[in-house]
């Protein structure tokens, strides 16, 4: 009995290992953010979703892990001739994730390598339609171009392109130069006209208040005092108090009539005859 009872128990131990061989090998599991594609001998069968999975082990099935979260891929950087001729050197980043792991796994050898020369060609494509003003100022729209372009060609992959950003735009030197001159006198040009702007506002504020002082005299004489105050605050040793010619205005009007009335008018006679009138010239040339 012993020996039948020997070769039982080493057959059951023998069946234990390859009972434990194969779950070991057949149990898999499977990450929240992964789905499982499942072959059975080279035929596809199943995606499994998240949790822990049973397959025949030995070769004859087999699981291939699809990560669903999205992929940040940084694009070489290319030399594009923009539609203005200026060649430029451009580098950008795709952000992609898969949504469908049977589409990602059978349609695509490898789905990552292929975006990537994708992207390549299309930044390249897309980019050399547009001029350098539309790339470094419209970049929204480059973008979204870029995105819409690489989105349908990589659809039938089971593969989503969320966004494309074109990440850095190198000029040549020649280029930077040119654009830093014409920053320049487009600045000073704004000056100009900020500055033509406040002289006109400037002037336009001195006419209103000049309207109000004719309309209003006694501001005029209010100004007066208020600069006479300001004069008065600082200490200076002299002082000079303008004197508005309307004050003057009435004695040069007593004048005029003054002089009509005798039939006479004011004559500016020279500081010489003045003083020949007075004897202190020539006697014989005096009147």
């Amino acid at each position: 009995m012993s020996g039948p009872i020997a070769a039982l128990v080493i057959v059951l131990v023998v069946v234990a290992f390859f009972l434990l061989l194969a779950f070991a090998t057949g149990f898999r599991v499977i990450n929240e953010y992964e789905r499982g594609v499942v072959l059975r001998l080279g035929r596809l069968i199943d995606v499994k979703g998240p949790g822990p999975r049973l397959i025949i082990p030995f070769g004859i099935d087999r699981m291939i892990k699809v990560d669903l979260r999205t992929v940040v891929h940084e694009v070489p950087a290319q030399d594009v001739i923009t539609s203005d001729n200026v060649t430029v050197r451009v580098t950008a980043v795709v952000f992609f994730r898969v949504v469908d792991a049977r589409d990602s796994f059978v349609k695509v050898r490898d789905y990552m390598g292929t975006i990537s020369k994708t992207a390549q060609t299309t930044l390249r494509s897309i980019l050399g339609q547009s001029t350098l003003d539309e790339l470094l100022s419209r970049r929204d729209k480059v973008n979204a171009e870029l995105q819409a372009v690489i989105d349908e060609q990589t659809e039938p992959w089971g593969v989503k392109v969320t966004a494309v950003e074109v990440k850095d735009v190198d000029l040549p030197q020649s280029m930077q130069r040119a654009m830093a001159l014409q920053a320049e006198a487009e600045r000073e040009k704004r000056a100009k006209v900020i500055r033509a702007q406040g002289e006109l506002q400037a002037a336009q504020t001195l006419a209103d208040a000049a309207s109000v002082i004719n309309s209003q005299p006694a501001t005029l004489q209010l100004r007066y005092l208020q600069t006479l105050s300001e004069i008065g605050a600082a200490q200076n040793t002299t002082v000079v108090f303008p004197l508005p010619i309307d004050l003057l205005e009435p004695f040069f009007q007593k004048r005029q009539a003054a002089a009509s009335e005798n039939g006479h008018r004011t004559v500016a006679v020279p500081v010489e005859e003045v003083a020949n009138v007075g004897g202190v010239g020539d006697p014989d040339s005096a009147i």
